[in-house]
């Protein structure tokens, strides 16, 4: 069941890159989705690490 707590993000891409996501995906043991998120995660990672902590006020 989905957290409500969490943001919905909605994406559109081409067959061959989604096919690429999933390989890579089941190559690493993630589901697509875990993939896009440790992708994500691991970008903000590096921005932060060149630019400074993100503060985000809620």
């Amino acid at each position: 069941m989905r957290n409500k707590e969490n943001k919905h993000l909605g994406i559109e891409i081409n067959k061959e890159l989604h096919g690429k996501l999933k390989y890579v995906a089941q190559y690493e043991g993630r589901s697509g989705n875990g993939q896009v998120l440790y992708i994500i995660k691991e970008y903000i990672k590096k921005f932060e690490k060149e630019n400074g902590e993100i503060k985000i006020e809620e």
